[in-house]
């Protein structure tokens, strides 16, 4: 009777190796969960932001082009936090690196507050708008957003606004190269006209 309850108690142990581990597995559901959504989100910013170069609205474009920036920037650092983790779970002796795990861990924690509070800002039409509210939503986002981008990020964000305004041009149709004629050569007068027939006939247009 006392082997059996020992093995049932062996067996529901769980230690603090098994809890960091856990954690580690939600969080890397969560990021899943995140990087499917954003992947979703800025695929259609980034047709928004077409539209926006079509309309003549440069700056806006390149403003959702920075964030799309951010989130690739924040997305790919997590991924490398959450994978240095499991490598060192599973290499090393938790006892050895507990305090460097439950560390990193509090700094995936973090990255993803910061990518939930930027995905509370998602409404791309806000920065179509014109309205102040949509301006205060713009200036929020930019505000954000520019104390996590680097120049060379900005440059990133710049480049694919470029490569945006190629592809436009080049589905834009060619101007023609021929002459249109002139109004002054189309349009005739009801004065310089005049009908010859009877009018039992046809009617026959003649230039007087």
């Amino acid at each position: 009777m006392g082997s059996i309850f020992g093995k049932h108690k062996a067996k529901s142990a769980v230690t603090e190796q098994d809890r960091a581990v856990l954690q580690l597995k939600q969080q890397r559901d969560r990021l899943n969960q995140y990087t499917r959504r954003i992947a979703r989100q800025m695929e259609r910013e980034r047709s928004v932001a077409k539209q926006l170069l079509c309309n003549g609205k440069k700056e806006k474009a390149l403003l959702l082009l920075k964030k799309k920036r951010y989130f690739d920037k924040v997305l790919d650092q997590t991924n490398k936090q959450l994978n240095s983790i499991e490598q060192l779970v599973n290499d090393i002796e938790f006892a050895q690196v507990q305090m460097e795990v439950v560390n990193r861990l509090d700094s995936g924690n973090q990255a993803l507050k910061r990518i939930h509070q930027v995905m509370s800002l998602e409404n791309v039409e806000q920065i179509m708008g014109e309205t102040r509210e949509a301006q205060a939503y713009q200036d929020e986002i930019d505000a954000l957003i520019s104390g996590s981008l680097t120049s060379k990020d900005i440059e990133i964000a710049e480049s694919e606004l470029d490569k945006l305004v190629a592809t436009l041009g080049e589905q834009l149709p060619e101007a023609p190269t021929h002459n249109f004629p002139t109004v002054a050569d189309e349009v005739v007068t009801a004065r310089t006209w005049r009908l010859s027939g009877p009018l039992t006939q046809p009617f026959v247009l003649r230039r007087s």
